[in-house]
């Protein structure tokens, strides 16, 4: 697989995202429905952001790992969340992971009225080998 990263810009760089990601010769492609705070039993968190946040992650590497992929593919990610407000005091949080696993993606982040029961904030990634 080769990827390019697309970034005409440089502010971008401390949100922690790329404007467009190229790739090519990939083997798979695994889209992954949104992740959120639910727990193994299917229960939705009632938790604040943070927590739900936190857990949407978690989820997510669960996902992709089970899977058999890594997060550090992922080219995609769109956030949703009920509020931004809310989101972005712990967004460092996110941006941490994203470091942490090198990930250059692109990334669309909305605020929705509402997501299933009495969630928070949650994460739809695409990924590639």
């Amino acid at each position: 697989m080769e990827k390019r990263t697309v970034n005409p810009w440089k502010w971008q760089e401390e949100r922690s995202y790329s404007q467009a990601v190229e790739v090519k010769n990939v083997e798979s492609t695994l889209y992954c429905s949104g992740q959120a705070a639910i727990d193994p039993d299917g229960i939705s968190s009632d938790k604040d952001m943070k927590s739900q946040l936190e857990q949407a992650i978690a989820n997510l590497e669960e996902v992709i790992s089970s899977a058999g992929y890594e997060c550090g593919n992922i080219v995609r990610l769109n956030i949703y969340t009920t509020s931004t407000e809310e989101l972005w005091p712990h967004f460092p949080i996110l941006q941490e992971w994203i470091a942490r696993h090198k990930l250059q993606q692109a990334v669309t982040m909305l605020e929705v009225k509402g997501l299933f029961e009495t969630l928070k904030v949650e994460l739809e990634a695409t990924a590639v080998k």
